[in-house]
């Protein structure tokens, strides 16, 4: 739960930032942060990690 918080309050603030200083270069921050959160909880799987990729693009 604290996470959902943290990454609406991150999307938030760039969207914030965004508006302002009329860049949007802001947008990617909370882009680049849940692809992080994302190889994150992949590579905490204890399987190895291309294993673990390999069966997360082979579900149908």
């Amino acid at each position: 739960m604290m996470t959902l918080i943290l990454m609406l309050a991150l999307t938030l603030f760039s969207l914030i930032f965004c508006l302002r200083k009329k860049k949007p270069q802001f947008l990617l921050i909370p882009v680049v942060t849940l692809l992080i959160y994302f190889v994150v909880q992949i590579a905490l799987v204890p399987a190895p990690f291309l294993e673990t990729i390999k069966f997360i693009f082979s579900l149908s």
